[in-house]
C-alpha cells in the first residue's frame, strides 16, 4: 500500500527528512525558505524545536495553496538541559562528544503540519544512552564520518549509533531527524490525503 499525497510540500532541506519520508511512501516536494534558527535561551528546552518548527512554516506560510499540506521541523539534542547543535568544527565536536559519552541524553523532534485553514504542532522526544567513547573512537569517528551537519554532533544512523549506543527508548527515526510513525498519525488526522493501492 503506497500514500499518495501528491500535495505534500516538505520544508527541509535535510536529506535524511526526504529519506524517511521516500521510505515511508509518501509523494512529497521540497520546499525551502532560510530561516533564522536563534532563539531565546529563557525558552524551555523541551519547547525550542517546536518553537522552531512553527517558524519555518510561517516562513513558507504564504506559498501554499488551497491543495498544500506543509511539514516542517527541526530536531535539537539536550542533555542536563542545555542544546546542543550542529558542531562548528573538529574540536567543538570532540567537545559534544566527550559530554554525551556514557551519557543519557534527549533528542527533541518538533512537527509542524499546517494548510491555509489549519495547524498542527508537537514535539516527539527519544531518550539516548550512550556507552562511553574514548579519544581514539571520536577521532575515529569524527574524522571518517560527517557530523557537523548533524544536531548534537553525530548521526543515529553512522558508526556512532551502530557501535556506542547502548539503549534508545522511543522513536529511531525520531533521532534521524522526522517521528514518521507520529507523522503519519498526525496527517490521518488532517484528512488530507486518500490511501491507494
Amino acid at each position: 500500500m503506497n500514500l499518495a499525497l501528491p500535495h505534500l510540500i516538505l520544508g527541509s532541506r535535510s536529506p535524511r527528512r526526504s529519506q524517511l519520508l521516500t521510505e515511508a511512501g509518501f509523494r512529497f516536494t521540497i520546499r525551502i525558505e532560510e530561516t533564522d534558527e536563534s532563539f531565546d535561551e529563557r525558552i524551555p528546552v523541551l519547547e525550542v524545536a517546536e518553537m522552531l518548527a512553527c517558524r519555518k512554516a510561517d516562513a513558507l506560510f504564504s506559498t501554499l495553496t488551497n491543495e498544500e499540506v506543509l511539514l516542517t521541523a527541526d530536531s535539537v539534542v539536550i542533555i542536563k538541559d542545555q542544546i546542543f547543535n550542529k558542531p562548528e568544527d573538529y574540536d567543538d565536536g570532540r567537545r559534544i562528544l566527550q559530554i554525551l559519552s556514557g551519557k543519557k541524553h534527549t533528542v527533541a523532534t518538533g512537527v509542524c503540519l499546517c494548510t491555509i485553514e489549519k495547524r498542527h504542532s508537537f514535539t516527539v522526544c527519544t531518550e539516548i544512552h550512550f556507552d562511553e567513547i574514548d579519544d581514539d573512537e571520536m577521532h575515529y569517528y569524527l574524522t571518517k564520518y560527517t557530523p557537523y551537519d548533524k544536531a548534537g554532533g553525530y548521526g543515529i544512523q553512522d558508526w556512532i549509533g551502530v557501535c556506542k549506543v547502548g539503549r534508545i527508548e522511543g522513536s529511531y527515526t525520531n533521532v534521524m531527524g522526522l517521528p514518521v510513525r507520529e507523522v503519519y498519525v498526525a496527517l490521518k488526522q488532517f484528512q488530507v490525503f486518500p490511501f491507494m493501492e
